[in-house]
């Protein structure tokens, strides 16, 4: 579906709402497709490209970071940084 910019302004929630239901809406300048309007799937992104395949779960809980003193960080994380400053 095609909407010049001036008929968008006009009318801009009710495109809103097409795009949300599903429809992708061509914005026109003078004819000219210049910008596309597309609603946001309500499922995150990594629960929809899991779904689709392209995205695996681990197979286990990741283990927690040691924390030796729980006001400083774990030293690994600080020697981690000490090394990607070099």
């Amino acid at each position: 579906m095609e909407v010049s910019v001036s008929a968008l302004r006009a009318e801009l929630k009710q495109w809103i709402d097409l795009a949300r239901s599903g429809e992708d809406v061509v914005i026109t300048d003078r004819g000219v497709p210049v910008a596309r309007l597309s609603g946001i799937a309500s499922t995150d992104l990594l629960t929809r490209l899991q779904r689709e395949g392209l995205l695996v779960a681990p197979p286990a809980d990741r283990p927690a970071a040691e924390v030796h003193d729980r006001n400083r960080p774990a030293q690994a994380l600080s020697g981690l940084a000490r090394r990607l400053r070099r």
